[in-house]
C-alpha cells in the first residue's frame, strides 16, 4: 500500500483543431427551398487523400459507403494495397504526385466530387454504429442554403471507449460554395456563411504514424525560405515542442503571437505550451509566467489553473495548489456564446480531482482527501491509482468524519423537537 495517494503521474494528450475564416463568399443552391416544390435529399461525395492505408482504409469506407452517393479516392503514391481495396467501393480514382502540400491534394478531391456536398475524411477515421445513423438523420435534413456543417472529431479515448479528447471540423461543406483548404500541413478549410453543428461523430483510430512528416514539411518550408503564416509559425512551433526541441519550440510560439492574428484558442493553447516548454527546461518562473499570461485573453481556462496548480504543488504551497485546482474545477471550458471547437476534458474532470486528493492529504484533511479520489474515480472507474487510495484513505476518513461528527454533537445542543400537532391553546375567561 502506497504511504500516500497516487496523482495524476502524466501528461495529458494536446492536439490542434481548426479556426475559421472571416472571409465571405456567396453560393449557389443545390436544390429547391420551401415554396419551390419538393426538396430532394441532396447528394453527398466522400472525398479522401490517401497513401498507404491498407491497414484501415477498409474499416473507414465500410462505415460510410452506405451514407454516401459517391466516393472519391486521391492516391498521393500509395505502393501498397491501398487503391486495390479502394476498387472494390469505387471506380472513381484519382493519382496526385505528392509534393508535401496537403492543402493541394484535398483541393484536388474536392475538385472531382459532384455530389450537392461534399464529406471528407482520412483513412484511419470511422463513424460508429451510432453516429451513422446521425448522419444519415443529417443528410436528410440539410437544406440548400446550409454552407458548412461541423462534427465532433475524437481524438482519444478512455479504456470503456469514453472520449477524453475531442475537437470540431467543419467536415461537411457545400460544394458550390467553393470552399479551399489552406495549409502544406495542419491544413484547414476557410468556411463561412450559414455554419451548422451537428451531433455527428468521428472517431479517430491511427493504426501507425510516420512522426517526422509534418516537421519535415515544415523543414522544408522554412529551408526553401517561404512565407510562415501565424498558422504556419504555431503549428511549426507544435512539431518543434512533439520533438523535444523546446528552445527552438519558445521562439516561434513567441513569433506567433506577436503577430497578434492568431484564432484565440490558438493563443491560449500557445501560452500553456510555452508553460510546458519552461517546465521541460526547469525555468518554474517562466512557467509560472506562461501559464498565467492565458489570463490577458479570457476567464481562466481548466488546463492553465493545473499547470499553476502543479507548480504550487512542486513548492509543497498546498494551500496555494488546492485553490489552482479547485478552479480548473470550476473553470468554464468558454464563454457560453461560442460553440466549443475543441475540449479536453481531464483538466477540468480527474487531473484536478486526483492532484486534490494529494494535496488535502498532506494537509492533513483526510476526508476531503477521500472525496476527491472517489470524484476522480468516477472517471476513471478501474484505475489501480483509485484503488490503492481508496483503500488508503477510506478508514482514515471514516475517523474523521467520526470526530467531526462528535464535535458537532459537542458545540451545538440537540434539536429541539416539535411535536406533530401543537398543544391546544387556553381557554379564554
Amino acid at each position: 500500500m502506497s504511504a500516500e495517494p497516487f496523482d495524476q503521474r502524466g501528461s495529458v494528450l494536446q492536439s490542434d483543431c481548426e479556426g475559421t475564416s472571416p472571409a465571405i463568399r456567396c453560393h449557389e443552391p443545390v436544390g429547391k427551398l420551401n415554396g419551390e416544390g419538393p426538396r430532394t435529399v441532396p447528394t453527398v461525395s466522400l472525398c479522401m487523400i490517401v497513401k498507404n492505408e491498407a491497414e484501415v482504409i477498409e474499416r473507414c469506407l465500410e462505415s460510410v459507403r452506405h451514407l454516401v452517393d459517391e466516393i472519391v479516392i486521391v492516391d498521393t503514391g500509395s505502393t501498397d494495397d491501398t487503391k486495390e481495396i479502394c476498387r472494390r467501393y469505387t471506380d472513381r480514382i484519382f493519382d496526385f504526385p505528392w509534393r508535401d502540400d496537403f492543402a493541394a491534394a484535398r483541393n484536388y478531391s474536392f475538385e472531382q466530387a459532384t455530389g450537392d456536398f461534399i464529406f471528407w475524411l482520412d483513412a484511419d477515421d470511422v463513424l460508429s454504429e451510432e453516429d451513422q445513423e446521425k448522419f444519415a438523420r443529417l443528410k436528410e435534413t440539410l437544406t440548400p442554403d446550409v454552407s458548412a456543417v461541423s462534427m465532433v472529431y475524437q481524438l482519444s479515448f478512455a479504456p470503456d471507449g469514453t472520449p477524453t479528447h475531442w475537437l470540431r471540423r467543419y467536415r461537411l461543406v457545400n460544394r458550390r460554395s467553393g470552399f479551399r483548404w489552406v495549409g502544406a500541413v495542419h491544413e484547414y478549410l476557410e468556411v463561412s456563411g450559414n455554419l451548422i453543428h451537428s451531433d455527428v461523430a468521428v472517431q479517430h483510430r491511427p493504426v501507425s504514424r510516420d512522426p517526422e512528416r509534418n516537421l519535415r514539411i515544415y523543414e522544408g518550408m522554412r529551408a526553401r525560405g517561404e512565407q510562415f503564416s501565424p498558422r504556419d509559425l504555431y503549428y511549426y512551433a507544435n512539431e518543434l515542442l512533439d520533438h523535444r526541441r523546446y528552445a527552438e519550440a519558445i521562439l516561434y510560439y513567441e513569433r506567433f503571437l506577436a503577430t497578434g492574428q492568431g484564432w484565440i484558442e490558438d493563443v491560449i493553447a500557445a501560452c500553456n505550451k510555452l508553460s510546458e516548454c519552461y517546465k521541460q527546461l526547469g525555468d518554474e518562473a517562466k512557467a509560472l509566467e506562461c501559464a498565467l499570461r492565458t489570463l490577458q485573453y479570457d476567464a481562466p481556462r481548466a488546463e492553465a489553473c493545473c499547470r499553476i496548480g502543479e507548480i504550487f504543488f512542486r513548492r509543497e504551497d498546498y494551500r496555494t495548489a488546492v485553490f489552482w485546482y479547485s478552479a480548473a474545477v470550476a473553470s468554464p471550458s468558454l464563454k457560453p456564446d461560442r460553440v466549443a471547437m475543441f475540449e479536453n476534458k481531464a483538466y477540468s474532470t480527474w487531473v484536478p480531482h486526483l492532484q486534490l486528493c494529494v494535496a488535502y492529504y498532506r494537509l492533513g484533511s483526510h476526508l476531503l482527501s477521500y472525496l476527491h479520489n472517489e470524484m476522480a474515480g468516477k472517471y476513471l472507474p478501474d484505475d489501480e491509482r483509485i484503488a490503492a487510495n481508496r483503500a488508503l484513505l477510506e478508514p482514515l476518513a471514516k475517523k474523521e468524519r467520526e470526530a467531526l461528527q462528535q464535535q458537532a454533537a459537542a458545540r451545538f445542543p440537540k434539536t429541539i423537537q416539535v411535536p406533530e400537532s401543537p398543544p391546544a391553546s387556553p381557554a379564554l375567561e
